[in-house]
Formats: structure tokens, C-alpha cells, sequence
């Protein structure tokens, strides 16, 4: 039996994604991205939403043809459910149960933050997949977390923000430095010349596994307040060392509580996810774990990490694979518990 294709759709924010997948091999990943919302600062859910309705046709004809097959090729189509920004969501649900009914294979839901850890298991995602039991520190703009992955849909969470997510971190200094949004790949760029050590800044004291970010934010921006009204060019004058250390401050606070559950749980198979594992400062901290600790640790190509939608169809393939199939009766939910999702059946 040859394997299955399977079309995978994520429109949880503001990229619009298309992939094919064929096994555990990506044939195609397409994304049309947003820059409207670089203007305003930040994504504007109502002209995400409309974005994608212009999108999602030409990045699924893309898809296709990059794959080199047929609509009648596809075995399943695949598609983000959860969470996320709601008439974004809404787009690629419609428009999965659509391709589903008119193409008459089955439709598969994926959680979104599922689909980031599964990443892993793309065939070329990495030189070989986790071995279970893995941790995966999942950060993103939205969500930072520390998960048990035990199997491929047994999760635990372990760890989480309190607040703020590590990406909005980025995001919310990036402004106080007066930087373009979204800011993380900016300050990670401009950290590479600047001081790591040049500042400090305040870290939270929780206990167990969970983060917060809120509290480096307020110290960033008092810090800045106070330095400007000496130096009204202090910011110009040493961006580059800001952006050094707010970086090896947020690394710091993602890694030590990585770092206490792998210690904790002695677990040595480590991966990081999501958008903020792109960032250089937080794979070279990864790095030094592997001699430091002993750690097996696994950092998926750049394309997988940020929202894609070769991840959605790696969850789908998945799926496809236990025979877990939707009805047409699924709808999108902005809130989707991934714990909840993986405990119900245990």
C-alpha cells in the first residue's frame, strides 16, 4: 500500500499555509504572508481573517503544482483547528471541509500547538526524530510552554507562562527600542554585535516549571525611561548591546526552567518548537546542553519552526494513519487546550 497524500491548512494567524505531504515527507510548503499588519504594530485579527480568504486559493494551486500531483492525488485533507485567531481559523476550516466534501476524502483536525512538537517527525526536519520520552520547550508569540511528550498523542504540560509569552517579549521591547514589528528576529539579529553582558535585568523567582515575561518587560522599559532622560540618544547609542542582553536574559529564563525539569524528570532527549526556537541566541544555549548536561537535543529546520503548514500535515498524516477522522459538524476554537486533548483518551 503506497503511502497516503495529505493537503495540510494552517491560517491560525496571519500567514496563510499549504503543504502536501506524502509519508513523513514534505512535497510542498507554501505560505503568503501578511505585511499589512507591520503598520499597526501588531496582527489585526479582522484583516488577517480577510487576507486569508484572498490567499487560500492561490497558495493551495501553488501547493499542488509544487507537489507535482492532482487534487485526485490527495488521500485526506488536514487542516489547524485550534487555537488561534477565530475568523482566521474560520477561513481554513470552511474552506477544509469544502475541499473534503468536494473531493470526497476525509478531513482531519490538528491542534496547533500539537502540530509545532510533531514538527519533529518531518523527515527532514532533523538528522533523526526524539526518542520518547522528550521534553519540548514550545515558545512562540503566543505560547510558551514546557511539555512531556510521552508519545505522539500523549502530552503533558509541565510548565507554563503566567503572562506573557516569550515572543511578545520580543515583541513588546522590540517597541520600547522603537524597532519594527514583529521585533524578535530584529533584536536576534542586532544581538550577534552587540554585549551580552553590557546590562541587566530583572528575572522572575517562580517556583516549579512555570514562566513569566511580564516583569522583564516593566524593567526593560523603567531602565530605558531612566537612561533617556540622561542620554536622549541612549538607545541609538547602544542598540545593539540592548538587544544582546534582553536577549541572553529571555534565553536564561527559557533555559533554566528547561534545564530544572530535565534534571528533575532525568530526561536527557530535549527539542525546542514554535517561532521563538528560530532564535540563534536559544539553539546555541541548546548546543552547549549537549556537552554541559549530556543532552540529546533536537532544533527542527528554520521553515518548521514558525506557523507552516507542513507541521499541520505531519499531525494529519498522523491521524490519517489511526483512522482519526472529523465530521463536518467540527468548528474552529480560538482556545484549544492541547493537555486536554491528549489526556481524554488515556
Amino acid at each position: 500500500m503506497s503511502d497516503p497524500i495529505i493537503l495540510g491548512i494552517e491560517s491560525s494567524c496571519d500567514d496563510t499555509s499549504v503543504a502536501v505531504i506524502k509519508g513523513n515527507k514534505i512535497l510542498s510548503n507554501i505560505a503568503a504572508n501578511q505585511e499589512i499588519h507591520r503598520e499597526y504594530g501588531g496582527v489585526v485579527p479582522e484583516l488577517a481573517s480577510r487576507a486569508h480568504q484572498q490567499n487560500i486559493i492561490p497558495v493551495i494551486d501553488k501547493a499542488v503544482n509544487k507537489a507535482n500531483i492532482q487534487q485526485k492525488d490527495i488521500s485526506a485533507i488536514g487542516f489547524t483547528r485550534g487555537p488561534g485567531l477565530l475568523g482566521s481559523l474560520l477561513v481554513g476550516t470552511s474552506f477544509a471541509k469544502s475541499l473534503s466534501m468536494s473531493l470526497h476524502v476525509p478531513l482531519i483536525e490538528v491542534n496547533h500547538l500539537q502540530a509545532h512538537i510533531l514538527a519533529h517527525f518531518i523527515e527532514d526536519a532533523n538528522p533523526k526524530p526524539p526518542h520518547f520520552p522528550f521534553l519540548c520547550l514550545t515558545v512562540s508569540g503566543g505560547h510558551t510552554m514546557i511539555v512531556l511528550v510521552k508519545d505522539y498523542f500523549d502530552m503533558q504540560i509541565i510548565g507554563k507562562t503566567i503572562d506573557d509569552a516569550a515572543g511578545e517579549a520580543f515583541d513588546k521591547i522590540g517597541k520600547i527600542f522603537g524597532l519594527d514589528y514583529p521585533a524578535g528576529a530584529i533584536i536576534d539579529n542586532l544581538a550577534k554585535s552587540g554585549n551580552k553582558t553590557a546590562f541587566t535585568f530583572n528575572k522572575p523567582k517562580l517556583e516549579n516549571y512555570n514562566y513569566s515575561f511580564s516583569g522583564i518587560k516593566t524593567s526593560v522599559l523603567y531602565f530605558i525611561q531612566k537612561e533617556v532622560k540622561k542620554n536622549p540618544d541612549f538607545i541609538k547609542e547602544n542598540l545593539d548591546n540592548l538587544c544582546a542582553s534582553v536577549q541572553k536574559t529571555l534565553v536564561d529564563i527559557l533555559m533554566n526552567k528547561l534545564e530544572k525539569a530535565a534534571s528533575e524528570l532525568n530526561i536527557k532527549e530535549v527539542a525546542i518548537a514554535g517561532g521563538v526556537s528560530a532564535n540563534s541566541g536559544l539553539r546555541e544555549a541548546m548546543q552547549k546542553n549537549t556537552e554541559k548536561l549530556g543532552w540529546n537535543i533536537y532544533i527542527p529546520k528554520f521553515e518548521y519552526t514558525t506557523d507552516n503548514a507542513a507541521m499541520i500535515a505531519m499531525v494529519a498524516k498522523l491521524k490519517y494513519d489511526l483512522g482519526e477522522f472529523a465530521d463536518l459538524s467540527v468548528s474552529a476554537t480560538a482556545r484549544y487546550d492541547i493537555e486536554g486533548e491528549f489526556k481524554k483518551d488515556l
